[in-house]
């Protein structure tokens, strides 16, 4: 359960962290 935990919450930032860059590159882009 706790390993289950730790692996949804590194995903989670993982996509959020993915989310900022692609908003600074659209960003840079236009």
């Amino acid at each position: 359960m706790i390993l289950m935990d730790s692996v949804l919450m590194i995903f989670s930032s993982l996509i959020l962290v993915i989310c900022v860059l692609a908003g600074v590159a659209f960003m840079v882009l236009l």
